[in-house]
């Protein structure tokens, strides 16, 4: 069911009405293992995307959306508008990404 929640980045969903139900939010931390980083810390040398670093990020914010997502159903929602990401490195090889908006029922 949270996979059908609309998650939108605009403030209105075109052809919908809606009332505000309140915040929610998708938080994870996630962070690679030894070997990826010994990799990373390589590829930091020579240049270049260093991709164990891009699929954990992409890794965390499908993680933040899910959970997002979850709690908006959790709430009652149909939708999520106004949807934004925030991020943090907690250590050298830890990312904290949270998917964060506003959980909204449509009315039409």
């Amino acid at each position: 069911m949270a996979d059908k929640i609309l998650v939108s980045t605009t403030e209105n969903i075109p052809g919908h009405n809606y009332e505000v139900i309140g915040e929610v939010f998708g938080l994870t931390t996630q962070s690679k293992n030894v070997f990826k980083n010994i990799g990373a810390g390589l590829k930091g040398i020579v240049g270049g995307e260093i991709k164990a670093y891009s699929e954990l990020l992409t890794e965390a914010r499908d993680t933040a959306i899910s959970r997002l997502r979850d709690n908006a159903t959790e709430m009652g929602a149909d939708a999520v508008v106004m949807m934004r990401f925030d991020s943090d490195s907690i250590s050298q090889d830890m990312e904290t990404v949270v998917a964060y908006g506003t959980a909204v029922k449509l009315i039409d």
